[in-house]
């Protein structure tokens, strides 16, 4: 039995992401390598001012709702997990 031959009509179509998204992983880049996770809530915010100037001049395409959203999402991105103690205690008093 032969093989059959996928043709293609072209080049596979390349996903370039949007520049919400270029602008938005980079952030999480920074906030990974300065440590911003964990510092204290007034180095946090002013860390974001600074960055998000630096961001909206790195990113001129990008609105003044999205750098607001970025921001957003940045700083839910920089504060630390949270614990489900509830979730945990039940968990372990059913387990007993």
């Amino acid at each position: 039995m032969a093989k059959s031959k996928t043709r293609r009509s072209g080049p596979a179509a390349s996903t370039m992401p949007n520049p919400f998204d270029e602008a938005r992983d980079e952030l999480f880049q920074h906030i990974m390598r300065c440590g911003v996770i964990g510092s204290a809530p007034e180095h946090q915010d002013e860390w974001f001012d600074d960055t998000m100037k630096y961001m909206a001049d790195r990113y001129p395409e990008l609105a003044e709702r999205d750098l607001e959203e970025l921001k957003k999402l940045g700083t839910r991105f920089a504060q630390p997990p949270k614990t489900n103690t509830a979730a945990e205690e039940a968990g372990a008093a059913s387990a007993a």
